[in-house]
């Protein structure tokens, strides 16, 4: 496995957006106890989400419908404001028959598109629309230690062409550094076999110095993750921990989990190329094969000359 020295690399979309700000949409995708609450809450370094009420015991076996919680947050990374969003899938795959949740993650994000789309077609566009396009899944794994479920395989087979998907395993902390590992391999060989489209971090070849840390970052995945709503003060100063009766977990030590790289690639090192991919590459791919569909679609050889002009549309989402 790589080294975890991931080098900094400028971003000339956050230095145009230093003073307008960034808007950036992430999505939350995993079943309830792997730890969405607590990694929305770290990821921002404050509580977003408020500890949920304990269940009523009478209704405790009864899997709750798929909903869409959404939050907002306001932040500033490295002097560049960031208007964040993300949306929490609560319930999904909760119930015994999870047919409707995809069907309801797929039409959220394709709603998110037309959005856009209408907007492109208007005489007078609205200056202040917001685009709402999911940037980036995060889809957390069961830590089963064995290989991903159908569950997990049909996820990614059904929305990778819509969205970024980078997969996490939660709760990483319930296995072993020798299980994780073995876990990783395992997840990873499911991935090459179906052929599932996860985020490529290699999608964009131009740069060789950016293709080799991307490279480095591939080793990764799935990431671990362990997060927390506990800060103590040691030695070192104020770190955060999640407590255990034998001891603590330092989620910041990167010897310990892969929290720390993740949050630097979502939301510093790679957060152009996510917005870049959605926008170039998925929305454009979506925006043809409607446009094809309803009849509109453009002349392909008009198209020819910007095709070559732009290269990223042809970039395959595939590993």
């Amino acid at each position: 496995m790589s080294s975890r020295a991931i080098t900094p690399r400028p971003s000339s979309y956050r230095y145009k957006s230093e003073k307008r700000g960034m808007t950036y949409n992430i999505m939350l995708v995993g079943q309830s106890g792997l730890g969405r609450r607590t990694f929305l809450n770290t990821l921002c370094e404050r509580e977003v989400i408020l500890p949920a009420e304990p269940p009523n015991p009478d209704t405790a076996n009864v899997a709750d419908p798929m909903k869409f919680d959404t939050y907002e947050v306001n932040m500033e990374e490295d002097g560049t404001r960031v208007s964040l969003t993300v949306i929490d899938a609560a319930g999904f795959g909760d119930g015994l028959d999870n047919t409707s949740c995809f069907k309801q993650l797929q039409d959220y994000i394709e709603a998110q598109f037309d959005e856009v789309l209408v907007e492109e077609s208007r005489i007078k566009r609205n200056r202040r629309y917001r685009d709402h396009r999911l940037h980036v899944l995060i889809y957390f794994i069961a830590p089963t230690g064995h290989s991903l479920r159908e569950l997990d395989i049909e996820l990614i087979k059904q929305l990778g062409e819509y969205v970024n998907i980078i997969p996490v395993i939660g709760r990483a902390d319930t296995l072993t550094v020798d299980e994780l590992a073995a876990f990783k391999q395992n997840v990873m060989r499911d991935i090459d076999f179906y052929k599932l489209p996860v985020y490529n971090f290699c999608w964009d070849e131009s740069d060789a110095d950016a293709l080799k840390e991307n490279r480095d970052i591939m080793d990764f995945i799935p990431f671990s993750v362990v997060t927390c709503d506990e800060v103590i003060d040691n030695e070192f100063g104020m770190v955060r921990v999640r407590r255990y009766p034998w001891g603590t977990i330092e989620i910041d030590d990167e010897s310990q989990c892969d929290f720390v790289l993740l949050r630097y690639i979502l939301l510093n090192s790679h957060i152009a190329d996510l917005i870049n991919y959605t926008e170039d590459v998925l929305y454009e791919n979506y925006r043809t094969r409607k446009l094809e569909v309803g009849g509109f679609a453009e002349n392909e050889e008009d198209d020819t000359e910007h095709d070559a002009e732009t290269p990223a549309l042809s970039a395959k989402k595939q590993m």
